[in-house]
């Protein structure tokens, strides 16, 4: 959850140095008239860029609402330069508001109208509280057949009400039973592990599913439906979970009728492999483990996700939130929005967790998404659970994290409508209002608006692709990629199969055309793969990253992968010095190219640069924000949590 005491020692110290030549947008004024007015329409554009492109926290709704106060509030975000929320029933608000009653719809409205006043956009949230998928537990109050299911092995055959034998093997039965998982309440006594925890649904059944979007989104469009595609962008699901939090210990996940759909699924009769499930020592125990994992991860795409943005687009909104995994990236195509979040400290300033590991992929996760399928945005969910102890500098610091990476649309995770008793130490901390650093929030707001602006409009500079799965991206080649400023997206396989188009000079999918493909690891080679890519081999354009995949050409080692990327596609960005803690992004916007810069390291890098792009070139000052005339467009001089902006105009 949170660092070891000598490293968060070595950071606080660290962050001393942002002092020196960088704000970190700790005492940056509001634009100067001067920026305001410049003849450059474009940088004008750049300064102010439109409200669709601000910040939208999380709004912990956790109290005893008031009408006046949520006006009140939401004017205050406005004057901090937020122009969006997340309204979020959370823990705290008391019985009489609770999840979908009509005294919830009343507050809700009343905020839906004020941001509409205000130019304000809401993104509507699912649930009371979370995971997504239960209503709060009305749908398994209104059919308890919906109930979360789960399949249990057992030494005798016993069978307790609403029980199915799915199998038996010399040893066990397999038990088709209640998960007993549950998701977070809203009202005190309601939380994990408590008794009035809310029962989860059974988001592997299409009937709770649609019995879900009926009870929550009917009623919201009932409401709200004036609003929607207007005011309320987006509905956001928050990682659903098969099992629901706290389930029964040992068991797999499953729902009625489950045996058929993995038969159909899969091609054979999984029931003789069940026992692979659980002992590792089962023949062929890894393949039929994954062919579960396929399998459940199938279901719930086809059951859940896709049933629930079909309601999306019928009722012209978007969907959008993020799974339950970090590198969940198949899923994502059923998101008009796809997103990820980052929460719990998952990432941390200066550490190898930020270029290895799961979490460290989740920034390109959701960018990758909106390239690959033809999406406009994509959100990252930030700062959850970080903890009062979370510093300015790391909020900054995760922020240039998640731009540079392409996120263009940041969820704080949250601003809180009460920090009253316990409600201060929910998921703390509160990122906004209630936190020392309010006064000098809008330059960081008006900041993340101008960078999301820029990933959001602009056209994407990429021509790498690492292959991923639908529930893996590998991060050995992402970390040299990024350490050597070369660019990438991942691509999934079914997106590949499905979507692309494979010839002799690369992949073309969604708004991406890729010169160079490369497979980091045999568990992103599904079937098919390997033929489909067949076009790019005979033109030197794919590569195997350390193992040896099939036929595939190998990079053993991270000099040759970069050497065999430059003779395909020569860098895009090059450094005089070896710089492994700069990331870069490159955009273009009406003909002219954007590269985002910024510094994940300790130190004060200078050193002189190149890009590809031809014509004049202007350094930019995301923060301030300002045109620095008298910066060589050829050098780069860029503090720790610091940015900048290299603009190039033919």
């Amino acid at each position: 959850m949170s660092m070891n005491r000598q490293s968060r020692r070595d950071f606080l110290k660290n962050a001393t140095v942002a002092a020196a030549g960088a704000s970190a947008l700790g005492a940056v004024q509001a634009p100067s008239a001067s920026a305001a007015n410049s003849p450059d329409a474009l940088f004008r554009r750049f300064v102010n860029p439109p409200r669709d492109y601000t910040l939208i926290p999380f709004w912990f709704l956790n109290d005893d609402l008031n009408e006046d106060e949520l006006r009140r509030q939401m004017d205050d975000f406005a004057a901090h330069g937020v122009y969006g929320v997340v309204p979020h029933a959370r823990m705290g608000l008391p019985e009489t508001l609770a999840f979908m009653s009509e005294p919830w719809l009343d507050m809700l409205q009343c905020c839906v109208e004020h941001a509409a006043a205000r130019d304000m956009r809401i993104i509507l949230y699912d649930e009371g509280m979370y995971p997504s998928g239960s209503c709060a537990g009305r749908v398994v109050a209104a059919n308890p057949r919906h109930a979360a299911r789960a399949l249990e092995r057992r030494k005798r055959p016993a069978l307790g009400p609403d029980e199915v034998i799915v199998h038996q093997d010399a040893d066990y039965v397999y038990v088709n039973t209640r998960s007993l998982g549950a998701i977070r309440g809203v009202h005190f006594g309601t939380d994990d592990g408590e008794p009035g925890a809310p029962p989860a649904a059974d988001i592997l059944n299409p009937e709770a599913v649609a019995s879900f979007l009926h009870l929550t989104h009917d009623r919201h469009y009932e409401r709200l439906g004036a609003h929607f595609g207007k005011t309320i962008i987006a509905i956001f699901t928050d990682e659903p979970n098969v099992l629901g939090r706290g389930h029964k210990r040992g068991v797999k996940p499953w729902t009625w009728d489950f045996e058929a759909f993995l038969d159909a699924f899969l091609g054979y009769d999984f029931r003789p492999y069940l026992a692979a499930l659980w002992e590792e020592d089962a023949p062929e125990a890894p393949r039929r483990r994954r062919d579960f994992a396929r399998a459940v991860n199938a279901r719930l795409e086809q059951v859940y996700y896709k049933q629930y943005s079909e309601w999306c687009d019928a009722h012209h909104i978007a969907l959008t939130g993020h799974p339950a995994g970090s590198m969940d990236i198949g899923v994502l195509k059923h998101f008009h929005i796809p997103g990820q979040d980052v929460v719990w400290r998952y990432l941390e300033p200066f550490q190898d967790k930020s270029l290895e590991g799961a979490h460290s992929t989740m920034g390109k996760c959701g960018s990758s998404a909106k390239i690959n399928y033809g999406r406009a945005r994509n959100l990252n969910e930030c700062f959850g659970a970080y903890g009062w102890e979370f510093t300015w500098e790391e909020m900054r610091w995760l922020t240039d994290w998640l731009l540079v990476r392409g996120v263009d649309m940041l969820s704080p995770h949250a601003f809180y409508y009460s920090i009253r008793g316990e409600r201060r130490n929910e998921r703390p901390p509160d990122v906004g209002p209630n936190n020392a650093w309010w006064n000098r929030y809008k330059p960081y707001a008006d900041y993340c608006r101008r960078i999301s602006w820029l990933n959001g409009a602009g056209t994407h500079v990429c021509d790498i692709a690492v292959l991923a799965a639908a529930t893996y991206l590998p991060w050995r080649a992402a970390r040299t990629l990024f350490e050597h400023q070369r660019d990438f997206n991942y691509l999934d396989g079914d997106t590949l199969l499905r979507q692309a188009t494979v010839d002799g000079e690369g992949i073309a999918v969604g708004g991406a055309h890729y010169k160079m493909l490369i497979i980091d690891g045999e568990e992103t080679m599904q079937d098919g793969v390997r033929d489909a890519i067949e076009p790019l081999m005979a033109t030197h354009r794919a590569l195997a990253y350390q193992d040896a995949i099939a036929d595939i050409p190998v990079a053993a080692d991270k000099d040759m992968l970069l050497k065999k990327l430059a003779e395909v596609t020569p860098p895009d960005l090059t450094l005089e010095q070896a710089c492994p803690d700069i990331r870069y992004r490159h955009v273009v916007i009406d003909d002219a190219h954007f590269y985002l810069i910024t510094n994940e390291g300790k130190h004060r890098i200078k050193t002189a640069m190149r890009v590809a792009a031809a014509g004049a070139a202007a350094w930019w000052d995301p923060e301030t924000p300002a045109i620095l005339a008298d910066a060589a467009p050829d050098d780069l001089d860029i503090a720790p949590y610091q940015s900048r902006v290299l603009v190039v105009r033919g």
